[in-house]
C-alpha cells in the first residue's frame, strides 16, 4: 500500500510536470504506462533469481485432489463465491474508476488525484496493521465484517457530496477502513484448510477475485456514460459490498479458525 501511494504520488506529479513541459497529455501517459512497463520487467528478474530456498516445507496428502484441494473444497467453494461478489462490487469502483469519475465530477486534475490516492493508499497500509490487534481480539470474521460495513456506507455517500474537499474527506475516511479485511480474510482462508492446501485455496480464491473484478468495469463505465446515473457505480458497489459482508457473516460466524 505504502508503494502504491508513492507511485500514485509519482505518477501525478510526473504527468503534470511532463504536460508543463510542453508535451501533449497522450504523451504524458504514455510515459507514465512505458515506466509501468519497464517495472514489471524490473519484477520478473527479481522473481526469477529466487532460489527453491524459499519453498515451505509441508507435508502432502496422499488423499485425491481436485485444484490441489481435498477435504476444504465445500468451504473454499463457499468462501470463493462470496469473494467474487466482493471483487465484482469492487471493480465498480477500481481506482482508475474513481479518477476518472473525480475527474468528471469535479474537474479534478492528474495532480489532485495522484495526491488524493497517495494519502488513501498510506491509510490503507496502516488499517492493515491496525487489523492484527482488532483481529485478536474480536476474531477473524467479526473484524472482516465490521470493519467493511461501515466503509461501504461511507463508498455510497462520496457521490452526494457537493464539493470535492467532501468527497475526498469522505473517501479517505472510507480507505481508513476499508482495507482491514484483506489481511484477515487471507489470513482466515488459510486457517480453514489443512497446510497442504494453502497454496491452492489461495490460487482458487485468488482466480474466483479476478474474475468477479474483470466483469463489473465495463458496466461501471456505461453507468457512467448516461446522464443521471453518474452515482450508479458508487450505490452499486456499496450495495453489493454491504450484501457480501452479511452473507460472510451468517455462513462464518461459527466456523472457527485453526
Amino acid at each position: 500500500s505504502f508503494a502504491t501511494a508513492a507511485g500514485a504520488l509519482g505518477g501525478g506529479f510526473m504527468v503534470k510536470n511532463i504536460q508543463a513541459a510542453g508535451h501533449t497529455t497522450l504523451f504524458a501517459y504514455k510515459s507514465i504506462i512505458g515506466l509501468y512497463a519497464v517495472s514489471g520487467l524490473m519484477l520478473l528478474f527479481c522473481f526469477v533469481r529466487l532460489s527453491k530456498a524459499v519453498e515451505p516445507s509441508v507435508v502432502v496428502s496422499e488423499v485425491k485432489k481436485i485444484f490441489g484441494l481435498h477435504k476444504s473444497k465445500k468451504i473454499i467453494v463457499k468462501l470463493s463465491s462470496l469473494f467474487a461478489l466482493d471483487a465484482f462490487a469492487g471493480g465498480f469502483v477500481i481506482q482508475s474508476m474513481i479518477a476518472y469519475w473525480f475527474h468528471l465530477r469535479y474537474g479534478a486534475d492528474t495532480m489532485t488525484i495522484g495526491t488524493l490516492f497517495f494519502f488513501a493508499n498510506i491509510l490503507a497500509g496502516v488499517s492493515a496493521l491496525l487489523a492484527v490487534p482488532l483481529s485478536k481480539r474480536f476474531g477473524l470474521v467479526n473484524t472482516m465484517v465490521f470493519t467493511h460495513l461501515p466503509s461501504n456506507v461511507l463508498l455510497i455517500l462520496v457521490p452526494f457530496m457537493p464539493t470535492l474537499p467532501l468527497a475526498i474527506a469522505l473517501l479517505l475516511a472510507r480507505f481508513a477502513i476499508s482495507q482491514m479485511d484483506v489481511p484477515t480474510r487471507q489470513a482466515y482462508t488459510l486457517s480453514v484448510v489443512a497446510p497442504d492446501e494453502r497454496s491452492a485455496a489461495s490460487g482458487v480464491t485468488a482466480i474466483a477475485r479476478s474474475i468477479g473484478a474483470a466483469l463489473s468495469p465495463s458496466i461501471a463505465g456505461l453507468l457512467i456514460g448516461i446522464p443521471g446515473f453518474i452515482t450508479a457505480p458508487f450505490v452499486v458497489a456499496g450495495a453489493l459490498k454491504i450484501t457480501y459482508d452479511l452473507l460472510l457473516f451468517r455462513e462464518f460466524k461459527s466456523v472457527k479458525p485453526n
